[in-house]
C-alpha cells in the first residue's frame, strides 16, 4: 500500500514541503507531528455559537461540539476536482507529498489531536464568559468524545489505522473513519475497525471516476471496487457517501445502484457538491445541485434498489438511504 510518490525526507531536505505546511498552517491547520493534522469543522462553530448542528448529529447522534476533525496522512492519491482543501497544484507545487521519514505512534497523534481541540476551543473560553456561548455545552466540548478522521489526505496511507482506532477507543471515543477506498488491504487489515466507515463514492463508472478523481495512484478504481465488496464483511455500521457534482456525475442511476447493491452498505448518503474552499478553482457555482435536486436523484435511486430515503438535510444538502427504518444512533 503506497503511494507513488518521491522519496521520504525530512521537511529541511524538500523546501516545498515547508511551504506546503506554511499554506496549512495559514488555513488554521493544527500540524500534529510528521503528517497529522486537526482542523475546526464549520459545526463545532456553528454548535457552540448558534446551536446548529451538523447532519452527522441528527442522523448518528454525534455531538458536534464535542467531534474532533483529523487526519492521520495530508498526504492524498487522488486530486479529486471537487475537493474543497488545498492540493499542491493549486498553489503551484508539482510534486506529490511524500510520506514522512518515521511514522509516529498513535498515542501521540491522539494526544496532538486532544491538545489541537483545546487550543482551537481556547477561543470560545472568551464568549462561554460573556454569556454569548453556552458554559455547560463549552465545558462539554472541552471533553471530546467522537473523532471523525477525515479531515485530509487519505487515512488508509497511515499504515497504524487499526491501532490509532484502538487508542482512541481506549480513551472513551467513538470513530467515524473517511477513506475513498483505493487500497482495499488497508480496510481488510484492520484489526480494530472503526465505530462506522464511510467509503466514498465519486463516479458509476471508471471513466467517470478517472475524470473526477484524478488518481495518483495505479490501479484506484480496482481497490475502490475491492473495498466495496469487503464492506459486507465488516461488523461496524457502513456508508457509501456520494459527492454530487451537478453536470458530472449526477447520470447513470443504473451504475450508481449497481454500486449499492454490491456494496451492500447498512447507508447510503446521497450529498451535494458545495462550492467552497479551493474547489472554486477547479469547478464553477453551477455544478452545486440544490438540495431538491438531490433529494430526486436519491428518490430516483431508491426506485432501483432495495434502499429507502431515511432521513435529509436541507443544510447539508444531504439524504440518507437504507434498508433500515431509521438510523443507529451511535452515542
Amino acid at each position: 500500500m503506497t503511494m507513488e510518490a518521491p522519496p521520504a525526507s525530512r521537511i529541511s531536505e524538500l523546501p516545498f514541503l515547508a511551504e506546503w505546511i506554511g499554506i496549512l498552517k495559514r488555513q488554521k491547520y493544527q500540524i500534529i507531528g510528521s503528517h497529522s493534522a486537526v482542523k475546526k469543522c464549520r459545526w463545532l462553530h456553528e454548535s457552540l455559537t448558534r446551536s446548529r448542528v451538523c447532519y452527522k448529529q441528527s442522523f448518528y447522534g454525534i455531538k458536534s461540539h464535542r467531534c474532533i476533525q483529523m487526519t492521520p496522512s495530508l498526504a492524498c492519491n487522488m486530486r479529486c476536482r471537487f475537493c474543497w482543501r488545498v492540493q499542491p497544484e493549486d498553489v503551484g507545487i508539482d510534486q506529490s507529498i511524500p510520506p514522512p521519514r518515521a511514522w509516529d505512534e498513535p498515542d501521540e497523534i491522539v494526544d496532538g489531536c486532544l491538545s489541537a481541540q483545546r487550543r482551537i476551543l481556547s477561543g470560545y473560553k472568551a464568549l462561554a464568559i460573556s454569556g454569548r456561548v453556552d458554559w455547560a455545552k463549552y465545558s462539554e466540548a472541552l471533553e471530546p468524545r467522537h473523532v471523525a478522521i477525515s479531515l485530509d489526505g487519505e487515512p488508509t496511507l497511515y499504515p497504524r489505522l487499526g491501532a490509532l482506532i484502538e487508542a482512541f477507543h481506549r480513551r472513551g471515543f467513538t470513530t467515524f473513519l473517511v477513506t475513498n477506498g483505493s487500497f482495499p488491504s488497508a480496510i481488510a487489515g484492520l484489526d480494530i475497525e472503526p465505530t462506522q466507515l464511510y467509503v466514498s463514492a465519486y463516479a458509476p463508472d471508471e471513466d467517470g471516476y478517472m475524470a473526477i478523481c484524478r488518481p495518483q495512484s495505479r490501479g484506484a478504481w480496482r481497490g475502490f471496487l475491492e473495498t466495496l465488496e469487503l464492506l459486507h464483511s465488516l461488523k461496524c455500521p457502513t456508508v457509501l457517501r456520494m459527492t454530487l457534482v451537478k453536470g458530472l456525475n449526477m447520470r447513470g442511476l443504473r451504475g450508481w445502484a449497481e454500486l449499492i447493491e454490491m456494496a451492500s452498505p447498512t447507508y447510503v448518503e446521497a450529498k451535494a457538491y458545495m462550492y467552497v474552499g479551493y474547489s472554486r478553482l477547479r469547478l464553477s457555482f453551477e455544478n452545486m445541485p440544490t438540495f431538491e435536486e438531490v433529494k430526486d436523484f436519491a428518490s430516483r435511486l431508491a426506485g432501483m434498489t432495495s434502499y429507502g430515503l431515511i432521513g435529509e438535510s436541507r443544510d447539508s444538502r444531504v439524504v440518507l438511504l437504507s434498508k433500515l427504518e431509521e438510523p443507529i444512533k451511535i452515542s
